[in-house]
């Protein structure tokens, strides 16, 4: 493959409703996409990717617009290298972008273009590129922090008519017992997590375990993401399964996890771990320990959702993850919009990671792009 130019789409899409978690509110999206426009036996194609990364450096330490900025001046250099060699193919790319320290977010998107020129440029799905035979996949929703406990439960309520299979709370300090409570009074049945974005430290673990009283599926990153050690100590005092987001950005660190007992889950999220390529090494070595893992969300659009979809589909992914509808976000996706029928997504058949973005949504969203010819 030879990439001939690569634009660098800076987008803002507003959320049908404000996302609140433990350290910010958003109420519309900035969205960075990597457009690849590449050569190829089967002639030119095109490659889109969708980068994690939020406006403000609250979840990791990356954001959009030093994603832009890392792509641009570091990223993009080191891939043209291999370009020039003949190395390159998405199976590669990581490899070839290693010396950058970090930034997984931004080598995920770039990854996520090259893969989806590769596979665009073969017919191939993502699902068939993985193995995956599943032909949906079960649907979870995440619930951001109210402002009200009668105003969750007319959420939670709305989500579960719609047919959501799993709840996740959002969970902070002042705000944790009593929603979870109220929740799982009014639904006892419902699978139910609740998500802390390490808000917590090891001093609260008899508050948290508090939570042991309600039924949870799991507890999710309730401490800072370096503490790895801590998570081991809290999941010791604590029946409710203890789940890693933040603290796992690679199969390593999963293994690591695993071993010193901090892990009884893993929250996978392409974007965080360096893309999709990782994310299915991570769930080989969770599979290989017996630890169940699930595809967790960062608002994707249609660029990314329906490779989560497929990810998702491979045995291992046993709890639903953060894969709802189009709708749960936005009222306009960038694609044909991802629908939830009897609580499941289906697994999406078209070739590559995603389907062409309609031009005109990319023209009403977007704010700013960079033109970069690389050939």
């Amino acid at each position: 493959m030879q990439i001939d130019h690569v634009t660098l789409h800076e987008l803002r899409i507003p959320l049908v409703t404000p996302f609140t978690t433990s350290f910010s509110t958003q109420r519309a999206r900035t969205v960075v996409a990597v457009e690849v426009a590449a050569r190829t036996e089967a002639g030119e194609v095109t490659g889109w990717g969708e980068c994690g990364a939020l406006a403000e450096p609250v979840y990791s330490e990356e954001y959009a617009s030093g994603a832009v900025d890392v792509i641009e001046r570091f990223l993009l250099p080191r891939l043209m290298d291999a370009q020039s060699l003949d190395l390159l193919s998405a199976e590669t790319v990581g490899e070839h972008l290693a010396p950058i320290v970090g930034h997984r977010m931004a080598k995920a998107a770039i990854e996520s273009a090259v893969l989806d020129a590769q596979l665009k440029a073969t017919r191939t799905s993502f699902a068939q590129y993985l193995g995956v035979t599943a032909r949906s996949v079960a649907s979870g929703v995440s619930v951001g922090i109210q402002d009200s406990i009668p105003q969750l439960l007319d959420v939670v309520s709305g989500y579960v008519d719609e047919g959501y299979q799993r709840i996740k709370l959002k969970i902070q300090p002042g705000w944790d017992t009593e929603p979870v409570a109220a929740v799982r009074e009014a639904h006892p049945d419902i699978p139910l997590q609740v998500d802390a974005n390490a808000a917590y430290t090891l001093v609260d673990a008899a508050h948290l375990s508090r939570l042991d009283a309600f039924g949870l599926l799991l507890i999710e990153q309730p401490l800072g993401e370096a503490d790895m050690r801590q998570h081991a100590e809290l999941a010791r005092v604590m029946s409710t399964p203890m789940c890693l987001d933040e603290s796992v950005v690679s199969a390593e660190g999963a293994a690591d996890a695993i071993a010193l007992g901090a892990a009884a889950v893993i929250n996978i999220k392409p974007s965080r771990v360096g893309g999709y390529l990782e994310a299915r090494r991570i769930h080989d070595v969770a599979r290989a320990a017996g630890i169940a893992v699930w595809c967790g969300g960062m608002l994707e659009t249609g660029l990314a959702r329906g490779a989560n979809a497929a990810l998702a589909g491979l045995p291992g992914f046993t709890l639903p993850g953060d894969i709802s509808a189009s709708s749960r976000f936005y009222e306009r996706d960038l694609t044909t919009p991802f629908v939830i029928e009897n609580g499941r997504i289906a697994v999406p058949t078209f070739a590559g990671l995603c389907e062409e973005p309609q031009a005109d949504a990319v023209a009403e969203f977007e704010v700013g792009a960079r033109h970069l010819q690389v050939a």
